[in-house]
């Protein structure tokens, strides 16, 4: 239908912050950080290849196609430089495009990212991507999130709804067998993370399921660790207010 990945633009300025959402997810994780932000800066937040507006992008599933994708556009959109905040899967492509694009990436900002070690907790992820009904989504959720955490109602019926959409559900499907082969995903090298020189923040949940918050201990000592207590892997969700916070620190 369209090559065009779909993006919600607001607000005015040079170099935007483009947000960048995880597997499963769309730009609406973070409607909370672009209420914010789009009154001082101009913010772009993307639908990644196969979810929510953008699910016919051709091929989506490969993270390297997601890169290119979301990179292709900024130039489209005559962007030359901005600011990169990425959740889970959308860390693992800000960071790639902050490796091969050093010279556009003014900031990294990286939330419980993929790609920083092999582990993942795929049986959670393939139940999540399959999860349709209001009771499968929420289950699926509650196993993300902090263990005393709730899942709002508003986050609950979000994700309902986007799976709703014909094909949707496949798709996540689909892309989860790309993406997470032999139970592992793929990982950057500490070496490779000690490339980048632009300002980076990585924020981690002592409790996430998902992703081991050990994957973010022994990073190169430039990059800035936040590791919060009683937090899972939903952190827009769970700390949008501390999410926020780090975010204006590091593009400042």
């Amino acid at each position: 239908m369209t090559e065009r990945l779909f993006a919600i633009e607001a607000g005015v300025g040079h170099k935007p912050i483009v947000f960048l959402h995880g597997f499963g997810g769309t730009h609406s994780a973070w409607n909370p950080m672009i209420a914010h932000f789009s009154r001082s800066h101009h913010v772009l937040a993307y639908d990644l290849p196969g979810h929510g507006g953008s699910l016919n992008f051709p091929d989506a599933g490969p993270v390297k196609l997601a890169v290119s994708a979301v990179l292709d556009d900024l130039k489209d959109r005559g962007h030359a430089q901005y600011h990169l905040v990425g959740h889970s899967m959308g860390g693992a492509i800000a960071a790639l495009i902050g490796l091969g694009k050093p010279d556009q990436v003014v900031s990294l900002t990286l939330l419980a990212p993929g790609g920083f070690g092999v582990e993942i907790n795929t049986r959670l992820l393939h139940r999540y991507a399959a999860a349709r009904s209001e009771s499968e989504v929420r289950r699926s959720l509650e196993g993300m999130v902090g263990f005393s955490n709730e899942v709002s109602e508003t986050m609950i019926a979000g994700f309902v709804d986007m799976r709703a959409v014909p094909g949707q559900s496949e798709k996540l499907v689909g892309i989860a067998q790309k993406l997470f082969v032999g139970g592992k995903q793929g990982a950057i090298g500490r070496d490779k993370l000690a490339e980048l020189r632009m300002p980076v923040k990585v924020v981690w949940g002592t409790q996430d399921r998902v992703l081991p918050t050990r994957q973010a201990h022994r990073l190169p000592g430039h990059i800035a660790g936040h590791v919060f207590e009683d937090t899972g892997h939903m952190l827009p969700d769970e700390i949008p207010s501390a999410v926020t916070d780090l975010i204006a620190e590091n593009i400042r």
